[in-house]
């Protein structure tokens, strides 16, 4: 009886130390609307100027048709005549492509801010105001590939513009309106929260430091405004995250500094300059943190040989954590911090090398485009050619295999060479007469060997192995 006795008490016991939970208070009180006769709330004050500066952008695009004029189908005169009158309609024709997105006047003489994807290739450019009959064609200032942006510019003056606010203040939980012309319907605006800052690694432009909103961005708000409760424009809208094509909450626009930065240099320049530093660098992974006491920022991994970092004495394993004082929080903070200084510029970079902080000053070098080559007539003979590196990132976007090497070909210019020669966009080249194409470097070896000689060249398009013969 005297066990039973203490059993019972110790299991008593192991309760007394039972889980509370933290709670706020009981409601006590729910306030009510004020619902005046007179009265409602609105955010009509927030947007009714901003509304006038985000305009409609349509683009016009010559499809070529393929030639068959040779093609024996056509010029056989058993099928022309058992085709009648109806045998010139089976002849393809060029057609025009037409696409819509939107802009923002940032200027009262019309410079107009959009995304680069909105009138990247197009032939003709109409720019249409809000509320308003009157059309305008728009000449390209200037575009910036890596961060999908694009200076436009209309011949009009006094126009209603958006001054710029500083996403540097913004806040998770901060109210937005975005401004656009989505599916063509007519200026539209939908509100929203930030839900989230500084987004990185999504896959959609070379620069990435996205704001993210749940306000709705859909097709042909690409180039629109995102503003803040004021009206101050804090980014420019550019893609959505769907596997439909509709929106699902998940929006990025381009934060208003950078845009700011960009679009000076456009409308100055013509062309955005980037200070290169010469690394690569990834995040402080899981199995570092030790040897980095914890700290974020990015890690160098190799240095290229005369780079502004090799020159400044940094090495393999250095963790960079600050530049100019301000601290980097990992790799593509890095990236882009670095990007937003112009070719020699001094710079300060705080490094954690062997648990000790350091200090190195630099002077950055100008960032070539390694990615991206324009084919012209005096390198190979095949005007309007654009690859780009074959990135696991564009493998993973394009489907394809993991196991191919080759470039990119990434843009095909209408009406050109290479165009007549019968490549297309999403082609890998992949070998080059007896060259294995195994990236960009070795891709400009073998256009180098056989310069204003005939090329063979084979094509993976889709898993289809064929080939194109460049002369």
């Amino acid at each position: 009886m005297k066990i039973k006795t203490l059993l019972l008490g110790a299991l008593f016991a192991g309760n007394v130390f039972a889980f509370e939970v933290s709670e706020l208070p009981n409601i006590t009180t729910r306030e009510t609307p004020d619902i005046a006769q007179d009265k409602i709330y609105s955010y009509y004050n927030s947007i009714k100027d901003a509304k006038n500066a985000v305009v409609n952008i349509s683009t016009q695009k010559k499809v070529k048709a393929p030639d068959f004029k040779n093609h024996p189908f056509f010029n056989d005169p058993f099928f022309r005549q058992f085709f009648g009158d109806s045998f010139n309609s089976l002849i393809p024709k060029d057609r025009v492509e037409r696409s819509l997105g939107s802009g923002v006047i940032i200027s009262e003489d019309g410079y107009i801010v959009t995304n680069n994807h909105v009138i990247d290739g197009a032939d003709k450019i109409i720019v249409a105001l809000p509320e308003s009959n009157k059309e305008y064609e728009a000449k390209i200032i200037g575009k910036d590939t890596k961060s999908d942006l694009a200076i436009i510019k209309i011949n009009a003056k006094n126009l209603p513009f958006l001054k710029f606010a500083s996403s540097n203040d913004l806040q998770i939980g901060d109210i937005v309106f975005a401004i656009g012309n989505p599916f063509g319907v007519g200026e539209s605006i939908t509100q929203g929260i930030i839900s989230a800052l500084n987004k990185s690694g999504i896959g959609i432009n070379d620069y990435e430091n996205f704001i993210q909103t749940d306000a709705s961005i859909n097709p042909g708000n690409s180039g629109g405004a995102l503003v803040d409760s004021r009206g101050g424009l804090i980014g420019i809208n550019t893609a959505i995250l769907s596997r439909t094509g509709g929106n699902h909450g998940i929006g990025f626009a381009i934060p208003s500094e950078m845009v700011k930065r960009i679009a000076k240099a456009l409308v100055e320049d013509g062309v955005i300059e980037r200070g290169y530093l010469g690394v690569s660098i990834q995040d402080v992974s899981e199995n570092l943190k030790d040897t980095y006491k914890n700290q974020s920022g990015a890690v160098v991994i190799s240095i290229e040989k005369n780079s502004p970092a090799q020159k400044a004495g940094l090495r393999v394993w250095d963790l960079i954590t600050k530049v100019n004082g301000i601290p980097v929080r990992g790799a593509s903070e890095l990236k882009n911090t670095i990007g937003t200084f112009s070719p020699n510029t001094k710079i300060a970079l705080t490094i954690l090398r062997d648990k000790q902080e350091q200090t190195l000053q630099l002077t950055l070098a100008k960032a070539e485009d390694h990615d991206k080559v324009d084919l012209g007539e005096g390198v190979s003979g095949i005007s309007g050619l654009e690859i780009s590196a074959l990135s696991p990132d564009i493998k993973a976007r394009y489907g394809i295999p993991s196991e191919i090497q080759g470039v990119f070909v990434s843009d095909v210019k209408p009406n050109s060479r290479a165009e007549e020669l019968g490549f297309s966009a999403g082609d890998v080249i992949i070998q080059i007469e007896s060259y294995q194409i195994e990236d960009i470097k070795s891709f400009n070896q073998a256009i180098n060997r056989y310069k204003g000689q005939t090329k063979r060249m084979l094509i993976n398009r889709g898993g289809r192995i064929f080939s194109i013969v460049a002369k």
